[in-house]
């Protein structure tokens, strides 16, 4: 078994937890269902913004502990200023966050990502209950028609779709409901990072779908060569997350990428 395939397995028993904790009903009923969403399309679209879509983990699988001590709110804040959008970890058990995260993040006006391996409809609700904007669902661990239904349900919510691909043979998870298609650079199986895994797939991606490079980001030079090959968005967590101070260090990338 595979860290992919143990994150799922742990993932189904905690939702099953969670469903007897609050029904569907009980989601809808929270003040953030009913909030009209930000468009990471829109943002992405605005010439103002970086297209970056930074994230906010405390850890990973891979790394352990990356930081322990960053907040959130403050994090979150400095990112919206350039960001075209934020991503906030919710799995715990392997990434070290939770729901709190991404309400705490909700004060900034700014499209937020529930960043989390979705595997249930149920997850859905509860990412339009704690006012996610866009929901990630990964083509590693869902079946073409489950791709289908889980964002066919977002739509229905008023949320966006991030499909994150690896190989070209997950292409054929691209659904009509997907708003975008990230590229994971990190082969999730493997933990192994190559950017030209985003540069073999982007010119198989639909042209009516905007692409994402995802992992493996941590130079300015790097977002040039990706954004000329095509791609929109620029996923980013661990390379500001690592620093004392997250805020200062993506201050200093978005100078150094505003230079080039």
């Amino acid at each position: 078994m595979n860290i992919l395939d143990k994150i799922v397995a742990r993932k189904k028993v905690e939702i099953a937890e969670r469903k007897l904790q609050r029904s569907i009903n009980d989601l809808k009923l929270e003040p953030l269902f009913s909030r009209e969403t930000y468009s990471i399309t829109s943002f992405l679209n605005d010439p103002e913004r970086t297209g970056i879509i930074a994230e906010f983990k405390r850890k990973s699988p891979s790394k352990g502990i990356i930081n322990g001590t960053a907040d959130v709110v403050t994090v979150t804040g400095a990112y919206s200023k350039h960001a075209s959008a934020v991503s906030v970890l919710t799995d715990l058990d392997f990434f070290g966050g939770e729901p709190a995260d991404l309400l705490a993040a909700r004060v900034h006006e700014i499209p937020i990502l529930r960043k989390d391996f979705m595997v249930d409809p149920y997850q859905v609700y509860e990412a339009k209950a704690m006012g996610a904007d866009v929901i990630l669902l990964i083509a590693a661990c869902l079946t073409k028609e489950e791709v289908r239904s889980l964002a066919t349900l977002a739509k229905s919510l008023g949320l966006e779709i991030l499909l994150e691909i690896h190989d070209e043979t997950e292409l054929e998870h691209i659904c009509d409901e997907v708003d975008l298609v990230g590229v994971n650079n990190r082969n999730l199986k493997t933990f192994e990072v190559s950017i030209q895994t985003s540069l073999n797939l982007i010119h198989k991606i639909p042209s009516n779908k905007l692409a994402i490079a995802e992992s493996g980001i941590s130079d300015v030079n790097t977002i040039v060569t990706l954004r000329n090959a095509g791609f929109k968005g620029f996923l980013i967590g661990e390379n500001f997350m690592k620093e004392a101070d997250p805020s200062i260090a993506f201050a200093d990338f978005v100078n150094q990428l505003k230079a080039k």
